[in-house]
């Protein structure tokens, strides 16, 4: 499966953006979803992820309440809305597909990234 994220770019805090995710694969239905970020230096930080069918969402703490994850199976898309951006918030961030088991979600293939920069 290949991935790829739009959307990024630099915002004021307090401001919004929309990440976008097109994967090439036909059976993309069949994926699970999910966001990563990775602020620098540090680790790659969960997000948010929802299930094949989109009738499951999760999130991280730091982002519930301010994030919507959501997809198009029509169009083979994942989106991520982010809104009340904080600076905390800045980071590249990852589109992933893979699967929600055992109540955990594992990505197996991620996208190159797009840059989320928030401005204070």
């Amino acid at each position: 499966v290949e991935l790829v994220e739009s959307g990024g770019g630099l915002v004021q805090a307090g401001g919004s953006l929309r990440l976008s995710c097109g994967a090439s694969e036909r059976t993309f239905s069949e994926y699970d979803m999910g966001w990563f970020r990775q602020a620098p230096g540090t680790e790659s930080e969960f997000v948010a992820h929802i299930s094949w069918n989109g009738e499951r969402t999760a999130y991280a703490d730091s982002v519930k309440g301010r994030f919507t994850i959501s997809r198009g199976n029509a169009k083979n898309t994942v989106y991520l809305e982010m809104n009340t951006l904080k600076p905390d918030d800045t980071a590249i961030y990852y589109c992933t597909a893979g699967e929600y088991r055992s109540g955990s979600y594992s990505a197996w293939y991620w996208g190159p990234g797009t840059q989320v920069t928030v401005s204070s």
